[in-house]
């Protein structure tokens, strides 16, 4: 189905489908997933990328070790985080010094403690009041 012209209302993107005249043609749209092809998408400006250009990226730390694959990219109202297994990074500047999408990499600088932040405290016994 193509798309015959799209605004912005607000914050919400509307579309108008070639074909689709009528409220109840739209309302058997409601929730469609839309798709863009690859070779139509707008053309970014420098330091900005398509999550699913990071999506599959190796991420190496400033020793050239890798960490792992970017398994999924979440929105979280601040600082987007970067999934790698069960590491969470920042999506920084500050932190993802390099991005290059075209050969699935990512060179990260990370603070001290982020590798461990999320690991198990490890509990210390406790002594038994009575001795046993």
């Amino acid at each position: 189905m193509e798309i015959e012209r799209a605004w912005m209302h607000g914050d919400e993107l509307i579309l108008k489908f070639h074909g689709v005249d009528s409220i109840s043609g739209a309302e058997k749209l409601a929730g469609a997933e839309v798709a863009i092809p690859f070779e139509e998408r707008s053309a970014l400006g420098d330091d900005e990328y398509y999550e699913s250009d990071l999506l599959g990226c190796e991420v190496f730390d400033s020793t050239g070790r890798s960490l792992g694959r970017v398994t999924a990219f979440e929105e979280t109202g601040g600082t987007p985080l970067l999934h790698i297994g069960d590491l969470l990074i920042p999506f920084a500047k500050s932190i993802c010094i390099s991005i290059d999408p075209a050969n699935k990499r990512i060179l990260v600088n990370l603070p001290d403690g982020l590798l461990t932040l999320n690991l198990p405290v490890p509990r210390s016994p406790i002594p038994d009041p009575h001795g046993f």
